[in-house]
């Protein structure tokens, strides 16, 4: 379901794809480049106010204004870290939340944003997996994060990019919440969107396989794959999705995506738990497992949340672990960990799920979730 209106309600534009704001003027009897200009309102101008929307002509502006609106999240808390990291909670509606996190660099401004309010895969490392589940996150929710941060960091028309990145590594599963995270894609991407590279876009997934094969399919954009663990048995220990699709037939799904869309490489993502997945063992076996394929490691230092029992791997393990990789012929590297002293960093997000279920692998409701 998109955002075009549905019982009465006003449409909320933000998340409606070109294609589905062109469908909707012409339902108002208007030309398709009206939804062009619209688009340059809301994303290139960031502007908010339909009625401020001035090159629109009159009539169609107010004919607008009843039919449509732009409705932002609410933010609900605001935190900003000694190193600069600004974390978003904003509100799910009926005491739910969700956070998005923008991580400034030299070179970059990447903006984490979530896809769903909790999470159902309930990986043992992550405190938003330890949340529970409520829902997925509308196009319009996940669309109005990055619209949200450029208007709280400042952004203003004829300025320099301030988010040039946007990775979908917050709260929740994108491949669980597809049929609304395609369509945010297809706007951040779009160049009469937000008009950002796809290498620049990303999405991360535990290994919903079935959803990666439609992914190729619908968009081009940078894909990530948290893996964890160069073994099966030790990866359904950490991933639970591992169980339904063990590594073998994930890396051919990931392999299969570079094919379809003509992309470089596959990140693996792989969170370094002390005396858990660190051994020099694991390094020797990971580079079995990737040697020659079109894959590069970004290693994560474990960020503890309230509750967990793991430890972060000593850095002289995590740095060992990364010049094996390195000797046997792979890409890896260290993420330097950004906003833990406002549980900002990776694994740390946990929003507030106050109704929630929690989702087992292979539960009749953990179906319906990952349903395109």
């Amino acid at each position: 379901m998109t955002a075009l209106e549905s019982n009465n309600e006003r449409a909320n534009l933000l998340g409606l794809p070109k294609t589905d704001l062109e469908a909707f003027v012409a339902e108002m009897g208007s030309k398709p480049f009206r939804a062009r200009q619209v688009m340059n309102w809301l994303y290139k101008r960031g502007e908010s106010d339909i009625t401020a929307m001035t090159d629109l002509a009159k009539d169609f502006r107010a004919q607008l204004a009843t039919r449509a609106t732009v409705t932002l999240p609410e933010i609900a808390k605001v935190q900003v870290a000694t190193d600069g990291t600004r974390k978003w909670l904003l509100s799910g509606g009926n005491g739910q939340a969700y956070e998005m996190v923008f991580i400034p660099e030299e070179d970059r401004g990447t903006l984490c944003i979530s896809s769903q309010v909790g999470c159902a895969l309930d990986c043992s490392f992550c405190s938003t997996a330890q949340q529970g589940f409520n829902r997925n996150l509308t196009t319009a929710e996940i669309v109005g994060q990055v619209w949200l941060a450029n208007r709280e960091l400042g952004w203003q028309v004829g300025d320099n990019r301030i988010i040039t990145n946007i990775v979908f590594m917050g709260m929740g599963e994108p491949l669980a919440n597809f049929r609304h995270v395609i369509p945010a894609i297809r706007i951040f991407l779009d160049d009469l969107g937000f008009d950002i590279s796809r290498r620049r876009v990303t999405l991360s997934t535990s290994g919903l396989v079935p959803q990666i094969y439609k992914l190729a399919e619908e968009v081009n954009c940078a894909l990530a794959v948290s893996l964890h663990a160069p073994n099966d048995a030790l990866r359904s220990q950490l991933v639970p999705i591992n169980r339904k699709h063990p590594i073998a037939e994930l890396l051919e799904a990931c392999w299969h995506y570079l094919d379809e869309q003509n992309g470089r490489s596959v990140t693996f993502e792989y969170v370094m738990l002390d005396g858990v997945n660190d051994q020099t063992s694991h390094a020797i076996e990971l580079a079995r497992l990737l040697h020659g394929k079109p894959a590069k490691l970004n290693l994560i230092p474990f960020n503890p949340f309230p509750g967990t029992n793991y430890r972060r791997s000593p850095q002289a393990v995590i740095e060992n672990f990364r010049d094996v990789l390195m000797q046997k012929g792979l890409i890896a590297t260290i993420r330097r960990t950004r906003g833990d002293d406002i549980d900002a960093a990776c694994g740390q997000l946990a929003g507030q799920v106050t109704d929630r279920t929690t989702v087992r692998l292979g539960s009749k409701t953990f179906g319906l979730q990952v349903r395109a």
